[in-house]
């Protein structure tokens, strides 16, 4: 039994309304309890009687105790193994301010650019650091790691490619497990991947393109011009992957005539962190910006002409295109590549060219000392990775032993070691290890602090180019400048530490502080992601440990943290899928149904593991058109790979005949992939395994606490059905493989491992009847919040006894006809009174799709409700001709400061109406930083980096 008082009960401070208050919104939903209220939400044939068996509720302090026990587990060795995860420094101004900020990490997606100005700013100087180190034309606000983004350009060049070029060729020498996502992605598709040294590699009409690694996985530089040359004069196209440091001293990518640069900013001041999050870049040219993956930040003009940003061109793409989407990248590493592009604005150009130097030396030093001792050094041409050979196995283990006596970790592949010199290495590290070489010989060895001279960079690949020459990159001088920049950015988005963000389908709930303090206990984040496991006793029982749990909530057998977004999770879920079927000898089972219910990005991850996709439709009521799935089912069963089912749907619904759908795609050889988007409205009251699905992913960055930051990080585990458990994913470098396992998803083995202790810490602390309070309670706040609303707004769908599950949604379409008011004008307008918006237009144009989350207090949703019902009071106002269609309160807004305090206003709605139209707003005021954005003129206009001033002008 816990010693805990009630007051200390973590369940008390995750959910906002008290007991009391739960029961006054109970009494004026007509209800006695919630259970009365969930036998009117969740069909009563997929309800649970049993309690999660889930380990006791443990408090905020304990669970601090218990996670430092953890995480002490950990031997922290210090690591110079490399292959793209590098030690390095976080400068604590940006630790604190950045990694460690509510401000920033519980920011939501930039879709609302009236108040993500700030995030969106840095996202630019990201985008900016980007282009310029990488030589390239453009470039995205990040992807997921190293890995996917190498993949994302092969996609991209399939999609350009000509009918013959089927073969993708990719050097021996890039990094393991970029080569095994590769792959991974190129079977579903029939791309031949053809890996050999890039010296005879065949360049012949069925080559489509090429993949590099610059430095290569053993530290080696070679010039890769001439060889991107006769690849351009045969239409293949050419991918650099490249070390974001080195690209400081070397030639870069767009320079060589590269057509795409992918590589990780994991080394400009992110912890390794077991293997994430990380910011994965993607630069290319100008021409491809149609096709380029995932999210991009552009400067566009407000509708007062001012300077403004917003995400341009591949907003939502995947949603909006579905099965014609070129990829389904729905996220950033946004927080990550806040932190990457603060380190570059923080040290600017000379001090990253200082950075990268100092290292370069550092690893001459070492060569030049070690190879006194008679190891022979193979790479002619390095930046900071020194290759030895050690001519034999046996050589190898005892070098090993001596280095892991030391708590040193190197690279070990054949008989060669390479040995990875990073930001953080000192004079007394290259001490030690060059004493480690030393003992292997049982000499003892004293380094001076003198350096060698001789560069080991060749003349043709010396950067010659300038850099970061922006004035962000070398105006600050300071921390105090710093500091101020990083606030400024801040305070220009709106963020959970305002307000309720009351999205639906992205679930934007508390991220408790206690959940959050462990992610940068260095125990967790100092950890390299190949550092063998015994050195990670601690990540491993906490691993096994969320495995089990979040088997136990979804009602499975087995689990696979490894996939870093929800839209990877789905993808990895179908490719599991694909194996089962492959397995049993049935390779023509492609056809993948997904109702029009489902989550967006469903369908591009079934055509991504190459299946084909069969929409089925709904009724009116929102429901699955069950004829029409019939029919859909009885005309593909021969060829029937999967169901793709949102479970409770996008439309907030739970359909009451799940397990009548589901038993029809097993009966015709299918398997059930059910979307775990929702999962928010099932945890602890039924499961995916309670509707016998398959496979599930689940984003843990919705149900299970881990915060948006501004638009990622993100992870989407798969939970599978015994059955599927053999074909869970592998990892090409750590052993992890099952049975029959699918290559890689993500680079690294567990994904972005640092953060699931945030997961792990929510769990912990709830319980099993915490965890179903919670999902009790975020079905009630969405179903007061209809209450509220529904004689002002029509409620598009509920379920058949008048209830939504956790999310809903408010049709605005009306408001065009009698007002000229569009739902774009109820989102903007929300601005002034200080709220953001729900979710526009998705999955229904002309919608705003609710989601309070359990965590809001009812003060703050009676708040909402007050706004939303005072907006429909400004709509009747335009109805009634009381205010003009052309200019009133809504489509003006939001109203900035600026535009506020201006000498002239010639409105016909007074300046308090605009700026403070509630109690709260006079009280507490959050002003948009820019009036409503002009999207046309971005995307005529396309400027994603910090340009001259003149690059603004419409021509």
């Amino acid at each position: 039994m816990n010693n805990f008082s009630h007051y200390d009960r973590f369940i008390n401070r995750h959910i906002g309304p008290t007991d009391e208050q739960v029961s006054q919104m109970l009494a004026g939903l007509n209800l006695n309890s919630l259970d009365d209220l969930i036998d009117n939400t969740i069909p009563a044939q997929i309800r649970t009687d049993k309690s999660l068996n889930i380990s006791e509720p443990i408090s905020e302090f304990e669970f601090l105790s218990k996670i430092k026990e953890i995480a002490s587990q950990n031997k922290i060795y210090k690591s110079y193994i490399g292959l793209g995860y590098n030690p390095t420094i976080t400068p604590a101004v940006i630790l604190r301010n950045v990694m460690e900020n509510p401000g920033w990490y519980t920011q939501y997606t930039p879709y609302q650019a009236e108040i993500s100005q700030g995030r969106m700013e840095a996202l630019i100087n990201y985008q900016t650091m980007v282009i310029d180190l990488t030589g390239m034309e453009i470039a995205n606000a990040s992807l997921l790691d190293e890995g996917t983004a190498a993949a994302e350009a092969m996609h991209l060049f399939y999609s350009m490619r000509k009918p013959s070029q089927t073969k993708f060729l990719v050097s021996e020498k890039c990094f393991p497990q970029t080569i095994d996502i590769i792959k991974t992605r190129a079977t579903p598709l029939n791309i031949e991947i053809v890996v050999a040294c890039s010296k005879t590699f065949e360049l012949d009409e069925t080559v489509l393109g090429v993949m590099l690694q610059y430095p290569n996985k053993d530290g080696k530089i070679s010039d890769y011009t001439d060889l991107i040359s006769r690849c351009k004069e045969k239409g293949i196209f050419t991918c650099l992957a490249s070390d974001i440091l080195s690209l400081t001293l070397l030639k870069s990518p767009g320079e060589m005539g590269a057509d795409v640069a992918v590589g990780t900013t994991q080394r400009f001041g992110v912890p390794m962190g077991f293997g994430g999050p990380h910011a994965a870049y993607f630069a290319t040219k100008d021409a491809f910006k149609r096709n380029i993956p995932g999210r991009m930040i552009g400067f566009t003009i407000d509708s007062k002409g001012n300077r403004a940003l917003r995400m341009a061109l591949q907003t939502r793409e995947q949603h909006i295109k579905r099965e014609r989407a070129t990829s389904n990248i729905c996220t950033a590493q946004v927080l990550l590549a806040v932190m990457a592009s603060m380190y570059a604005v923080y040290h600017g150009p000379k001090g990253l060219k200082a950075i990268a130097e100092r290292s370069h030396n550092m690893a001459k030093k070492l060569e030049n000392e070690v190879t006194k001792l008679g190891f022979t050094q193979l790479n002619t041409y390095y930046f900071d990775t020194v290759r030895f050979e050690l001519d034999s196995l046996a050589n190898v283990e005892k070098l090993r032993n001596i280095a892991e006596h030391k708590q040193v970790n190197f690279y070990f592949h054949d008989t060669q070691v390479n040995v990875a010199i990073n930001e953080s290495t000192s004079f007394s590290d290259l001490q030690e290890l060059v004493s480690i070489f030393a003992d292997f010989h049982a000499k003892v060895v004293y380094i001076d602090d003198s350096l060698i001279a001789e560069s080991k960079i060749p003349d043709s690949v010396i950067r010659k180019s300038e850099y970061l020459t922006h004035k962000i990159f070398n105006s600050v001088n300071s921390e105090t400048d710093m500091l101020r920049y990083l606030k400024t950015l801040e305070n220009k988005d709106l963020s959970l530490t305002q307000s309720m963000i009351p999205l639906g389908s992205c679930t934007m709930k508390l991220n408790a502080t206690a959940e959050m303090i462990p992610v940068t206990f260095p125990e967790f984040g100092n950890i390299h992601p190949f550092a063998p496991l015994e050195q990670a006793t601690g990540y491993i029982k906490l691993i096994e440990e969320l495995e089990k749990d979040l088997a136990e909530i979804t009602g499975f057998s087995g689990v696979s943290l490894q996939p870093n977004s929800g839209a990877q999770g789905e993808y990895a879920g179908l490719m599991v899928i694909r194996a089962y079927h492959h397995s049993r000898g049935d390779f023509h089972r492609n056809v993948c149904i997904i109702p029009a219910s489902a989550h967006g990005t469903n369908p591009a991850s079934a055509v991504m593991a190459g299946m084909k996709v069969v929409v089925v439709k709904t009724m009116t009521d929102g429901t699955i058109d069950f004829a029409d799935f019939n029919s859909k089912v009885e005309a593909n069963k021969e060829n029937l790979a999967a169901l793709m089912v949102t479970y409770p749907s996008t439309f907030g619904l739970f359909d009451e005949n799940i397990l009548e759908i589901n038993e029809l795609i097993h009966s015709n050889g299918g398997q059930v992939y059910m979307d775990g988007a929702n999962m928010n409205a099932q945890v602890g009251l039924t499961s995916p395994g309670l509707i016998n699905a398959d496979v599930c992913h689940l984003n843990l960055h919705k149900t299970f606490c881990i915060p948006h930051g501004g638009g990622g990080p993100g992870v989407g585990p798969i939970c599978v059905a015994s059955h599927l458990v053999p074909f869970l994913p592998g990892h090409s470098v750590v052993q992890m493989a099952k049975e029959k396992s699918i290559s890689a998803i993500s680079a690294a083995p567990w994904g972005s491992a640092s953060i699931l202790v945030i997961s792990y810490a929510y769990i912990k602390m709830l319980g099993a009847d915490g965890l179903k309070k919670a999902t009790e309670l975020a079905i009630l706040n969405a179903n007061y919040i209809k209450r509220g609303l529904e004689n002002d707004y029509k409620v598009l769908y509920t379920g058949s006894k008048g209830y939504v599950a956790h999310e809903l949604i408010f049709d605005m379409n009306g408001f065009k006809q009698t007002a000229g008011i569009e739902v774009t004008d109820i989102a903007k307008r929300l601005m002034d009174y200080g709220f953001h918006a729900p979710t526009v237009s998705f999955p229904v144009a002309g919608t705003l799709m609710v989601e309070p989350t359990e965590s809001e207090p009812l003060h703050e949703l009676d708040r909402f409700i007050e706004a939303m019902k005072s907006i429909r009071a400004e709509i009747k106002e335009i109805e009634l001709g009381i205010a003009p269609k052309e200019d009133n309160l809504l489509v003006n807004s939001p109203h900035t400061q600026s535009v506020v305090i201006a000498d002239d206003w010639n409105h016909s709605y007074s300046r308090a109406r605009a700026a403070f139209p509630s109690e709260h707003t006079k009280r507490t005021k959050f002003w948009p930083t820019v009036s409503r954005v002009n999207d046309a003129f971005g995307d005529r206009n396309l400027v994603c980096s910090c340009n001259p001033i003149e690059d603004y002008v419409e021509a």
